[in-house]
Order: C-alpha cells, then structure tokens, then sequence
C-alpha cells in the first residue's frame, strides 16, 4: 500500500517524569494497545511481516501501526492516555515518555489530568499538553493546525523564540511562509466534534469537560471589539471609523477616555483598544502606563513607582490577552516606558502567558520613559466636544 502521508508517534526519551503519576511505571509506558480499528489497520514489527491489526493487540518497542486511506485507529496507554490516528498515518513506539511528531496527516491525543504528558512535534512546531484533550493536522507544505477541546496547551516555535498558550475552544495555526504563529482564534467546538476522529470512536472520557466548554462558548457574551464609547472618541478626534484613524488619532481618542477612567474601566479600554488596533498594541499600553501615573499620582513616591503592580497586571494582562503573538512587544514597550516596574510587568505577563519566557525577551527598545519631571500628556479631546480646526 502506497504512504503518501506519515504520521510518526515516538515514545521517545524527553523529560517528562516528574508528570509521571507514581503507580505508573516507566515499563508501562512503553507499550499501548489497540482498542478500535476502522478498515485497514496494520502492524508492521520490525523484524516480522505486516499482518492485519486486531483489537487487543499490543504495540510495543519495534513495532508500528499504519493506518490505509479513509482507515483510522485508536491505541490506548496503561495510564488511559489515548491517541487516534487519521488515515495514512504511521504509529510507532520507542523508548522514555511519551514524544508525538506529526509529519502530515490528523490525530487526536487525549491525556488525562493528573497523568503523563505529553510532547507533540509538528514540523517546525512544538506542542507540551498535560491533561488536555487536543486535535492537530499539519498539511504537506508544513501549514499546521492545533485546536484544545478542553484544557490547554502551550505551542512553540523554536526556530523565532516565539510561544503561545491556546486554550479550550482556540485554534492555533501556524504558516510556514511568514513562520510565525498567529493569535488563537475561538472555534466552534460543536464543529469540531464533526471530526471522524471524534464522532467515529467511542464517546472520550473527556466528554464531559468539552461538553462544558461548548456550554460555556453558547453561555459567553459579546466581547468588548468594537467598544460604541471608542467608536464615537476616535470621530471627535478626526477620524471617520477606528480602522482608518492615524496612530495619533487614535490614541489622543484612547486617552480621552483613559483620563476619566478607573482602573478598571482603563483595562476594559485597554482590551477594546488592543484588539480594534492590534498595530498599536505597545503604544497602548504605554499610553495606559502613562495615564495611570499623571492622571491618578501625587508624584510624591519614586519616578516609576506611581502605579501599583496591581494595576500593571491588569493593563498587561488586557493587552497579551487581546493579542498574544505580540506579547514581547507589549512587555518591551512597557519596561521600556517603566523600567523601575519590570518585575510587575514581566510577572503579568508570565501570568497571562505562562508558556512565554517573559525574562527572556525582554530587550527595551528606546521609549521615552514615563517621568513625572518630563512627561507631557498627550493632547486629550472631550469625547463632546470636536478637535481643533475642524
């Protein structure tokens, strides 16, 4: 039978066991076993003939599973972590925890909490899940895919430092020609329980817990894109619509709004602002960073330390999560503008985007720091009022 697509699963060796629950041996994770066949399945034992597959047949070191066209499989492992593989896939086991690479091709890994994780490689990307239930397909031309049905991921790019959380109900994708990941996008998890990985097996034991999310998704309201109070600021100074407002239009608009503000309220149009002008992100945040201290500062504490870490986390924590493929940019912007609060930025954004390495790409860039002494406040327009000259 002709493989056109190779879906390679290793049990290779990698640092996973201090995941590895105690009554669960290292033995144990080196052999899975087959639980569901769909057409034609095989083993293929390095040192014997391929032959058909069974339900019950165990898969051990030296042994893989290949999958024909429209043929699926599902293998299931002593601590219950299961993995199905799409058509024209090849399973094999080897040694250590568990190290998934996806050459090309679909599957679904499910891995339950409190139990062993996992690795999956997908070309140029890397996915760590501990009790998650996922489902991946990387194309021939090395596009990739990644969605969480319940739990969460951390995706790499190793090759541009870059990493992402991507959470239940989120797809990641990730496009070799511009080789970067792109912002999780939200899906519609009802579609995703279409896929034949889902829907022609056995009901997961995972079920339960994406039957939450999807209740979740239909229970969430609207978000705040496209805030009605931004709209009507950013035509009071000047500009016809959000989308073609200047940069400065745009955030003398913002910090009209900041500057009669709570801290609260200030996130919120953090998050508004970030996410209908992804382009400004770091000057976003720098602008709230700024608002914060002229607006609400006696200026009597040190230059730098006019806003609590409070409030640091949740601008930063507004900004990442409204776009967080620019999170090095939002942080550098940031410790740039504040340096004296690096450790408060540098923690939000560890918070909200734990699979970053915040510490690591934090290179500020020449901003001009927020200084009581120095600091002029951008030209602010009553959201009433028109700008001058018009």
């Amino acid at each position: 039978m002709n493989i056109n697509f190779r879906f390679v699963l290793t049990i290779a060796s990698f640092a996973f066991a201090t995941w590895l629950p105690s009554e669960i041996t290292a033995e144990e994770l080196k052999e899975a076993q087959v639980t569901q066949i769909i057409q034609d399945v095989r083993l293929l034992p390095s040192n014997a003939s391929p032959r058909p597959a069974t339900v019950n047949d165990n898969v051990r070191q030296g042994t893989a599973v290949q999958t024909g066209v429209q043929s699926r499989s599902e293998l299931t492992f002593k601590d219950q972590t299961i993995t199905r593989l799409g058509e024209k896939t090849i399973f094999s086991v080897g040694e250590g925890a568990r190290t998934i690479e996806l050459g090309s091709g679909q599957f679904l890994l499910y891995v339950p909490k409190h139990s062993g994780g996992a690795k999956v490689k997908m070309g140029a990307v890397t996915a760590a899940i501990t009790g998650t239930t996922v489902l991946g397909n990387v194309n021939p031309n090395g596009a990739t895919s990644f969605t969480v049905l319940e739990g969460s991921a951390c995706i790499h790019l190793d090759s541009v430092g870059q990493s992402l959380l991507v959470h239940a109900g989120q797809k990641l994708t990730f496009d070799p020609i511009a080789n970067r990941l792109e912002d999780p996008v939200d899906v519609d998890l009802n579609q995703e329980l279409t896929s034949p990985l889902i829907k022609d097996f056995k009901r997961l034991p995972s079920a339960p817990l994406i039957e939450q999310e999807i209740q979740r998704q239909h229970g969430a309201v609207g978000g705040v894109r496209g805030n009605d109070e931004l709209t009507r600021a950013a035509r009071v100074a000047g500009a016809s619509s959000i989308d073609t407002s200047t940069p400065e239009q745009f955030l003398r608009a913002l910090n009209s709004l900041f500057v009669r503000s709570n801290a609260r309220q200030v996130c919120d149009y953090v998050a508004a602002a970030v996410s209908a002008r992804p382009d400004l992100a770091d000057r976003i945040v720098v602008a709230a960073l700024g608002v914060e201290r002229v607006g609400r500062s006696d200026f009597k504490q040190p230059v730098g330390k006019q806003i609590s870490c409070e409030d640091i986390d949740c601008i930063i924590r507004a900004a990442i999560a409204a776009h967080p493929s620019a999170t090095r940019e939002i942080v550098s912007a940031a410790v740039a503008a504040a340096p004296l609060l690096r450790d408060c930025i540098v923690a939000a954004a560890n918070a909200v985007q734990p699979c970053q390495e915040a510490n690591a790409f934090v290179e500020p860039r020449l901003i001009n720091t927020i200084n009581p002494a120095n600091f002029v406040p951008p030209e602010v327009v009553s959201p009433e009022q028109p700008p001058s000259g018009l």
